[in-house]
Parts: structure tokens; C-alpha cells; sequence
């Protein structure tokens, strides 16, 4: 089922026309907001069953994103705070320079669109730091509505990843990701709940390169930025149950580090290849499915 919802923000007394497209694949979404995509569920919280299916994600017939241009808006009042800048806002900012072009994102390249093929590589913008109050809940028209607020010339191919300093409380879910539009610029963004001291979506990154929360705020970055490459407005790659990439191998670790193209080390979860299952090369997901990757 899809949902296509209109609405109208009001932008600096500007009224700006904002289209909302999800699609309705696993569950419902944040309440009051239109469903968002590949949701990463707190662990405990179990998705629809795939008993019985093919474990093959499946073409939709529209596009990938080829590359993207990623940008991350940090929005509450915490953000002031030197911890956070020096924790979180630089370890994020490392974790999406390495990414690039790194063994990790290649784990997608295999997936095509009508747009041409994912590629290895994005291109990590500036940050935005937005000290007002974070919008209660995590409806995606409040999330969209900041990066609208926020990102003065948005591109086609934008990932815009907003980071609040709201704690998850009884919400299952750590993070997800959707689609809309600013003005007559479509944009992908995600959104992230503060995940410190949240055992629900710990990676448990024993290494101490970083700490709990940014090492679970980098984990469920993986999921989503690799979930957006591959299906980014809905009509992507996906499994029969509408599970996607990140979906189908969350919560699963292969290796207990892994290297990004600026030597920076991160405990991530894999990403579902196709490929791997169909070669038997993979590593079994919870369903015990040997098609994740982690491009170790």
C-alpha cells in the first residue's frame, strides 16, 4: 500500500508546498505521520514474517540513487553542548567521509535502478546545527519540514540525515528513512533518535574507540544510508515482505570492526546482496539466510 499525503509548511513566512510519498511496507510508522521506509526496529521488536518467501530483495521498477550528496542536520538544544560536538557531530561527520567509496558501500553497488547502478561513493556536505527545541515526536512531515527549514539549495540527489537529541522513550524503533520534496526538489532524509544509554539499539561496541551512543548512531546510519542508496523513493529494492537491505540484516555482525576508506573503525551491521545468497558467499542473517555482506 502507498500513502501520498500533501502539506504546507510555513517556512521563514514563506509558504512552501511539501509533498510527503511512503510507502507501507512493514508496519505503520511514527504516529501521526505517513509510514515511513526501512525502519531499523529496536531489538525485541519483530517485523512482518517472511516465513515461507523468497529471501531475493526484488526490482520495483523506479530509481536508485547512482550517488549522493549527504548532509547532516543536528536539531535540539543539546547541540550547544561541547560533549556532543566533540563526541557525536565529529564522529558522525568521519563516519559519512569514510563511507565513501569504502568495502562497506560497495556492498550495494551490485543493485541497479532506471536511473543507472549504485555507486561507491557520496559526497559529505557541511553540517547544520539547529539549537532550536527538537519537534516533539518523529513524524516524517516535522522531519521533512526541518530539512526544507534548513538546507537553503536542496539537490535532487540530497540525503539528509536529521540527528535530534530526543531519547527514544517507548517508540520501537531506532531510526528510519523516507522521501519528499522541498518546494519542486525531491530530497531522501532520515531520522535518528538520541540513542544514549539505549540498550534497545546498542550495537554493544566493545572496542572503546567510541562511545555507546555514537557507536549505535553510527550502526543505525549504516542501515539507513544503505537502505536509501538502494530504494529511495519506495519503487527500489525490496523483498516480498518489504523488507530492504539494511532491513534483512539488521542487528547482525559478521566482524567485530570494520575498516571505512579513512581508516576510521566501526562496528556495523551487513547489508543484504543478492549476489552473496545466490553464491553462498554471505553470512546468515537472524532467519539464518546467507546473504549479508559487510565488505570486510
Amino acid at each position: 500500500m502507498k500513502t501520498y499525503v500533501a502539506s504546507f509548511v510555513a517556512i521563514s513566512s514563506l509558504v512552501v508546498s511539501v509533498t510527503l510519498m511512503a510507502q507501507d511496507k512493514v508496519a505503520k510508522g511514527p504516529v501521526g505521520g505517513p509510514p515511513p521506509l526501512g525502519i531499523h526496529w529496536a531489538k525485541g521488536v519483530k517485523p512482518a514474517s517472511t516465513h515461507g518467501r523468497s529471501p531475493l530483495m526484488l526490482w520495483h521498477n523506479g530509481p536508485i540513487l547512482t550517488d549522493s550528496a549527504v548532509r547532516a542536520i543536528f536539531w535540539g538544544t543539546s547541540w550547544s553542548n561541547s560533549s556532543f560536538v566533540s563526541d557525536k557531530i565529529s564522529g558522525l561527520d568521519s563516519y559519512y567521509t569514510g563511507f565513501s567509496g569504502s568495502n562497506y558501500a560497495k556492498t550495494s553497488d551490485e543493485y541497479t535502478g532506471t536511473n543507472g547502478q549504485v555507486g561507491p561513493t557520496n559526497t559529505a556536505g557541511s553540517d547544520v546545527i539547529d539549537l532550536s527545541p527538537a519537534g516533539s515526536g518523529a513524524k516524517t512531515s516535522t522531519i521533512l519540514a526541518e530539512v526544507c527549514r534548513k538546507i537553503s539549495n536542496p539537490v535532487a540527489n540530497g540525503y539528509y540525515a536529521v540527528y535530534v537529541d530526543l531519547p527514544r522513550g517507548h517508540a520501537g524503533y531506532c531510526a528510519y528513512h523516507s522521501w519528499g520534496s522541498c518546494g519542486s526538489t525531491p530530497v531522501q532524509f532520515a531520522f535518528f533518535w538520541n540513542l544514549d544509554g539505549d540498550a534497545g539499539c546498542d550495537p554493544q561496541d566493545t572496542s572503546g574507540l567510541h562511545s555507546q551512543g555514537l557507536a549505535a548512531l553510527a550502526n543505525v546510519s549504516g542501515h539507513e544510508l544503505s537502505e536509501a542508496r538502494t530504494d529511495p523513493v519506495g519503487t527500489g529494492w525490496f523483498d516480498s515482505s518489504g523488507a530492504e537491505n539494511g532491513d534483512k540484516c539488521a542487528w547482525t555482525f559478521n566482524v567485530p570492526l570494520l575498516t571505512f576508506s579513512n581508516r576510521s573503525q566501526w562496528k556495523i551491521q551487513g547489508e543484504w546482496s543478492n549476489a552473496a545468497y545466490n553464491s553462498g558467499t554471505g553470512y546468515p542473517n537472524r532467519s539464518g539466510q546467507k546473504g549479508c555482506l559487510d565488505g570486510h
